[in-house]
């Protein structure tokens, strides 16, 4: 008796055209099967779905390509729970029998519903396919595992997750008005607020309830929100202090390596852990994802090849951009940490644009779902562009709301800054000795102290600073009021105001 052809089977093969809108050959189509289904068996499958109608054939001979679709164009976009469609108004025959009228979510248009209202990501096609089919039942969608494939074939520098065009617009939008400045300046310059909306938008996306301003006080003055969960407190501190680790820290050490990653991951779990031994430690235990048909690999020797091929490729990786992206998609699907690992990435991949001093990634108004949609897309499809298409809108986001604040903060001087000490020593011992500021006395000073060709320009910088001395900010020179008033009254002959 032949073997009976189960729905889920011809479903899992439909599937198989997710993401491919120009189709499949059938060698091609075997391979996205993982050959899970003879070249024989598969033929006859195709003929089956042909005769449903649910795939189209192109081309003939070695030119035959099967495109997913309800017409012989471009391939319609997948439908939750759906069978097959047929006719002018989308009549969907479901698993169950019933028959309705398909209306497009308005997620698979890129309309996302938040708190604060509906959310518009711009999504191609492909990620709309892709949403659609992570917004089935889980038990509508195929189980998969870590596929290890996926990490082998990315080859740095000439695999593209994000399109050239794409990175030329973000490189345009997130590059600081003044260039060459040092790594990490940017993200320095808007630390506070930057610390107060990653900490607050990533733990957002893992369910936190803190709002904004319970964030920012929390942060910034350590007042806990009343009626919140310990845990979400211990979420949003952990934030900062590993947010402030990256931007922060001024060594070599910190980067894409084993050092930076796990030390990451050990402040962002930290008082988090069912096993506080787990936290700083690479996974050594099956785990499960809620709500996904995906297993993550189980074996400690496979997480640990994969999590050091992770970084070895990240750091080949030319892009910030890029290799920004590729942590984001990598590290979740490892699923290296038995617990975290989303967060992990999300602040891991702002290591490539801080130490190129781009504008930083905060994920804020990010809604909740398309991310989550993004990242199962990911786990069970092994395809990239629905999450792309949110990283870009979120960067774009981030961008528009740091601009205001990149804009207005005045670039160092860096002379001054390299003199900053001997400035403050020269000013004072001239202070101290009640002399006049003059050309002769300064030099004097500064013969032996300062380079001979920078000489010149640190008296002419001197004299500007005694023209702006004040006894309102005598501090920089770490000056007594006394002392400025006794200066002050020798050199100008007046008397001190009183009152």
């Amino acid at each position: 008796m032949p073997k009976r052809v189960t729905s889920a089977e011809l479903q899992r093969i439909e599937d198989a055209f997710l993401g491919h809108p120009a189709g499949l050959s059938l060698l091609q189509l075997q391979k996205e099967l993982r050959g899970s289904i003879s070249r024989r068996t598969l033929s006859r499958r195709i003929s089956t779905l042909l005769t449903a109608g649910r795939i189209h054939r192109r081309g003939e001979a070695r030119s035959t390509r099967y495109v997913h679709g309800d017409a012989v164009g471009a391939p319609a976009p997948y439908a939750p729970e759906q069978a097959s469609v047929r006719g002018a108004d989308r009549t969907v025959v479901a698993p169950t029998g019933k028959i309705g009228i398909a209306a497009q979510k308005p997620e698979i248009a890129g309309q996302f519903e938040t708190p604060e209202g509906v959310v518009t990501i711009e999504l191609s096609s492909v990620a709309r396919d892709i949403l659609d089919y992570v917004n089935r039942p889980p038990a509508a969608r195929t189980p998969r595992g870590y596929e290890r494939q996926f990490l082998d074939d990315y080859v740095p520098n000439e695999t593209v997750y994000i399109p050239d065009k794409t990175k030329v617009h973000l490189h345009t939008i997130g590059r600081p008005i003044v260039a060459e400045r040092a790594a990490g300046t940017f993200a320095r310059d808007i630390l506070s607020r930057f610390l107060v909306d990653l900490s607050w938008a990533s733990s957002r996306l893992e369910g936190n309830t803190y709002s904004r301003l319970d964030t920012e006080r929390l942060i910034r003055f350590g007042q806990e929100a009343e009626g919140k969960d310990a845990k979400e407190t211990q979420m949003i501190l952990n934030h900062k202090v590993a947010i402030e680790f990256l931007v922060k820290e001024p060594t070599d050490d910190i980067g894409i390596n084993r050092f930076t990653l796990l030390n990451l991951h050990a402040l962002l779990s930290e008082n988090l852990m069912a096993d506080p031994e787990a936290s700083g430690r690479l996974r050594r235990r099956p785990v499960n994802v809620g709500g996904s048909v995906y297993t993550p690999s189980a074996i400690p020797q496979v997480i640990d090849e994969c999590f050091a091929m992770i970084l070895q490729k990240a750091k080949a990786i030319g892009d910030s951009f890029e290799r920004a992206f590729f942590l984001m998609v990598q590290l979740p699907y490892l699923q290296p940490f038995e617990d975290v690992n989303e967060r992990v990435s999300r602040l891991a991949a702002n290591i490539p644009l801080i130490r190129a001093d781009l504008c930083p990634l905060s994920f804020v108004d990010v809604p909740e779902r398309a991310y989550i949609a993004g990242t199962l897309a990911v786990y069970e499809t092994t395809r990239v562009e629905l999450l792309r298409d949110v990283f870009v809108w979120a960067y774009e986001r981030s961008c528009q709301r740091y601009v205001v604040v990149r804009d207005s903060v005045a670039e160092p001087d860096r002379f001054r800054m390299r003199y900053r000490e001997t400035l403050s020593e020269v000013v004072g011992q001239i202070v101290r000795a009640k002399q006049q500021p003059s050309v002769d006395n300064v030099r004097a000073l500064a013969r032996g102290i300062v380079d001979a060709a920078d000489a010149e320009k640190f008296v002419e910088l001197t004299i500007e600073e005694f023209q702006r001395l004040s006894e309102f900010n005598i501090a920089r020179y770490r000056l007594r009021l006394s002392e400025y008033w006794t200066w002050f009254n020798a050199t100008h002959g007046m008397s001190a105001a009183t009152g």
